[in-house]
């Protein structure tokens, strides 16, 4: 069985410009998401999708191939099924590695390829227990608002339970997703399919750089020794 490494970096961003060849610890953001895939032994191939000449010299200098992505393809609302589609290869399998989880290693994606290749399931998608219940979230309407998730039976509404009582919810972070080719391959085409499982995350792999303050945390984590980038 085949796989291949699929890592997006447009070159549009908002909130952190710049983000995917922004520098960390020396090397661009990049650089580390190409380490890992490289240094996990699982995949045939290592691609960029980007619509930038920049960080497409970046990805190549770091070991990476290549696949330019139209405009079209590149917007900051493109769905991801768009792109991976575009540059999917002929492998039975493929990963999602986006540059923003530094701290995804290569002993990360050899934990989730186990994974995956043991469960019977489309694909995997790495989540970690929410911070922020959605349990305490509200739906602003004018004047007034609604819980964002109503609890009926008589039972103690969410927003009036602690934390520690309310049901598990697990949220989805950037370090990584594996999927059959086939989710690719039905109408309309997915990346996840139906049956997806959970990989949970440990300590700082699912932590992601999506805020300007995020980049200076994980300069501190590396710093301090508390989280380990990838080797490039």
């Amino acid at each position: 069985m085949s796989a291949v490494a699929l890592i997006p970096a447009r070159g549009g961003s908002v909130r952190v410009p710049g983000k995917n060849v922004l520098p960390l610890a020396g090397h661009p953001l990049i650089a580390y998401a190409i380490a890992a895939a490289r240094d996990s032994g699982i995949f045939t191939e290592v691609v960029v999708s980007t619509d930038s000449e920049e960080i497409a010299g970046v990805a190549r200098s770091y070991g990476a191939d290549v696949v330019m992505r139209p405009a079209e393809l590149a917007t900051a609302t493109s769905p991801d099924v768009d792109w991976v589609v575009h540059a999917m290869r002929d492998e039975d399998a493929f990963s999602i590695l986006r540059p923003t989880s530094p701290f995804r290693t290569a002993d990360t994606i050899r934990r989730a390829w186990e994974q995956f290749n043991r469960v019977d399931a489309d694909s995997i998608r790495a989540v970690e227990l929410v911070k922020q219940h959605p349990g305490k979230m509200w739906v602003v309407e004018g004047e007034l608002m609604r819980p964002l998730l109503e609890q009926g039976g008589g039972e103690v509404p969410y927003h009036s339970t602690q934390y520690a009582a309310l049901p598990q919810v697990w949220v989805q972070n950037s370090s990584l997703e594996i999927a059959w080719r086939r989710v690719l391959e039905t109408e309309p085409p997915t990346i996840a399919g139906e049956r997806v499982a959970p990989f949970f995350t440990e300590g700082f792999e699912g932590l992601s750089i999506d805020y300007p303050d995020d980049v200076e945390r994980a300069e501190q984590l590396v710093a301090s020794g508390a989280a380990v980038l990838p080797t490039p």
